[in-house]
């Protein structure tokens, strides 16, 4: 492990079937203004809206609904959402749905007191939160980004065509998330899979970093091997519980800062998969998993020694016979026939990527310094450019 660094995490996990009954013991903590943040509506068909509406007023809550947060929230409905946090005096942001729901709340948290344009302080200039924050507890309903337990948020700004990240310290975080894996059951197979990439791009994205000896690669590994034998059982039976529960757990510590700790990070095959989705609003997991394999194997002679150890402690790869690089691009076979076998999208163009936007890609992508290769422009046309399969 290398350097110093403190760890701390103020966000309290209600995890399992039952989960949903510690919604009254932490709603005691708040006022009565409750700020009830969801998505497209699904929550309503699937019958948790009512569930979570009845507590609400078993509690004697007022309730303030802000519906319509779209997959890749934007800037427009983050102003939208911070009028309506001001307007009725919210005292909790209760979001239900997925990832894209908790950071957007998270951003509406940090916001509705902001007095500057909030995407100028915090997504462009990237400064602390220095105003009155809302706070904000998440009922999850997808698996996926770990958003439920981190100070992360992405907001897209189509006119600029850049979807950018803000970590926000603790006092962001969620103060409660409930994990109710029977949740995540109701979600499309298309998002569950595509969920289940993201978390193992996150798991990744901390792993390829690094020549020490790190306690979190070991544990990054375990967490790896895990999913992909969770996400193999769920792609079989997607209401599997024991599948469900794991992949969800998974999600969670993949992002909650712990495996990061001692650790560079890279963060680039994000930077590259957020310009998709900011030029085409594709399913963030699915942006990740096209561009993920030509990234690796660009990057894969710079940190050769960490990619053969993902090869043999990951896949299994037998290094009998073969040299460091052969045993390093098997393993990357290996998880390319996995990303096949779970059905993620690897060719970009499924996604709308075109030789015609590729220099918009290139502009839009943020160059990060913390992997094995700090990409020029060329490299990132270049992945781009692989990342469309004939």
């Amino acid at each position: 492990m290398l350097g110093d660094f403190a760890y701390s995490n103020p966000t309290r996990i209600h995890f399992g079937e039952h989960s949903m009954d510690s919604l009254r013991r932490e709603l005691e903590g708040y006022g009565p203004n409750i700020l009830l943040v969801y998505g497209g509506g699904s929550i309503k068909r699937n019958g948790i809206y009512e569930q979570v509406i009845a507590i609400l007023k078993e509690c004697g809550k007022k309730v303030t609904e802000l519906s319509g947060v779209m997959p890749n929230p934007t800037v427009e409905k983050l102003y939208e959402g911070c009028k309506v946090a001001r307007e009725c005096q919210a005292d909790l942001i209760l979001t239900v749905g997925g990832g894209s729901c908790c950071d957007y709340s998270k951003a509406v948290s940090a916001s509705a007191y902001c007095e500057e344009d909030p995407w100028d302080k915090y997504f462009l200039r990237m400064e602390d939160v220095s105003n009155k924050i809302i706070p904000v507890g998440c009922i999850l309903t997808m698996a996926g980004t770990g958003s439920e337990m981190n100070g992360g948020s992405v907001i897209t700004n189509h006119s600029s065509k850049l979807k950018l990240g803000h970590i926000f310290g603790d006092n962001v975080f969620p103060k409660f998330s409930i994990l109710n894996p029977r949740f995540t059951m109701t979600v499309p197979f298309y998002q569950m899979v595509s969920g289940c990439f993201d978390i193992m791009s996150h798991i990744l994205e901390q792993y390829f970093s690094g020549e020490d000896d790190s306690a979190s690669d070991y544990i990054m590994e375990g967490m790896l091997r895990s999913l992909i034998n969770s996400t193999r059982v769920a792609v079989e039976d997607p209401q599997n519980y024991e599948a469900r529960s794991n992949i969800m757990w998974l999600a969670t510590w993949a992002l909650n800062t712990f495996v990061a700790k001692g650790k560079t990070t890279d963060w680039m095959v994000h930077m590259l998969g957020q310009a998709i989705g900011a030029h085409t609003d594709a399913t963030h997991g699915m942006t990740l998993a096209a561009v993920s394999l030509p990234y690796y194997r660009l990057i894969m002679p710079y940190g050769l020694a960490k990619f053969k150890k993902y090869a043999i402690s990951v896949w299994d790869v037998r290094p009998e016979g073969k040299s460091d690089a052969e045993i390093a691009e098997e393993g990357l076979k290996c998880m390319e026939a996995y990303m096949k076998e779970i059905g993620v999208v690897l060719d970009s163009r499924e996604l709308g990527v075109n030789e015609d936007i590729l220099e918009g890609l290139a502009e839009s992508t943020v160059i990060l310094k913390g992997g094995y290769k700090v990409l020029t422009h060329d490299d990132i046309i270049r992945v781009f450019r692989e990342s469309m399969r004939s």
